[in-house]
């Protein structure tokens, strides 16, 4: 298919119980190797959460998506795992943890604009 390109995904989830493995989508994050793009997009719906776990850290969540993003993006900022290859960097994101930040499974797919292809993930799954 000429001009489409593969694609991997996962959602990104705030678990603030791990233990009771409950969960709230709350962005996701996209790779393309074609096109050497790793991006991620995320909302917090503070009023949801606070329902959803009226003891959890908004401000402590903020920080761990912060820190995400940064090594999503490659900034100096997320530290050495920010300077590591696209590749690398989309599988430590989205290697399996038990943390309040926690990715599902990576999906495939196809598109011809990763960019669309993400903002059209995120307000399917999170929005």
């Amino acid at each position: 298919m000429q001009g489409h390109h593969l694609f991997e995904y996962a959602v990104i989830r705030v678990v603030p119980r791990v233990e009771r493995e409950e969960f709230l989508n709350v962005g996701v994050v996209l790779y393309c190797r074609q096109q050497n793009f790793l991006r991620m997009m995320y909302a917090l719906d503070e009023q949801r959460l606070h329902a959803f776990s009226p003891g959890l850290d908004i401000a402590e969540l903020k920080t761990y998506l912060m820190a995400f993003e940064h090594i999503c993006n490659g900034d100096k900022e997320g530290g050495p795992i920010a300077r590591l290859d696209v590749a690398s960097r989309f599988r430590w994101l989205t290697a399996m943890r038990s943390t309040v930040v926690q990715t599902s499974r990576v999906h495939p797919g196809l598109c011809g604009n990763p960019q669309q292809a993400l903002a059209r993930l995120f307000e399917q799954l999170v929005l």
